[in-house]
């Protein structure tokens, strides 16, 4: 990647590897912005705006996933 990350529009999403349980829902509800190893994990550093990524972040079980604005840092899910 050519630009730096935080420079573009878009959210970062991390996935806390020691809290997932490999339930699927983010890779079934956002198959486009996550993969599954032995656990998940994003299909990129940054990506543009999506619900389906807010839906995956929203209603993770063990609420794994975080949505941060990429320029800002600003937490954007899950819904505290």
């Amino acid at each position: 990647m050519s630009e730096n990350a935080d420079d573009q529009a878009g959210w970062r999403l991390t996935v806390d590897s020691a809290r997932c349980v490999s339930s699927g829902f983010c890779v079934g509800s956002a198959p486009e912005h996550f993969t599954m190893e032995q656990v998940a994990r994003p299909s990129a550093d940054v990506v543009a705006p999506a619900d389906a990524v807010l839906e995956a972040a929203d209603f993770c079980p063990v609420e794994a996933i975080s949505v941060f604005d990429a320029r800002t840092g600003a937490q954007i899910a899950p819904k505290r």
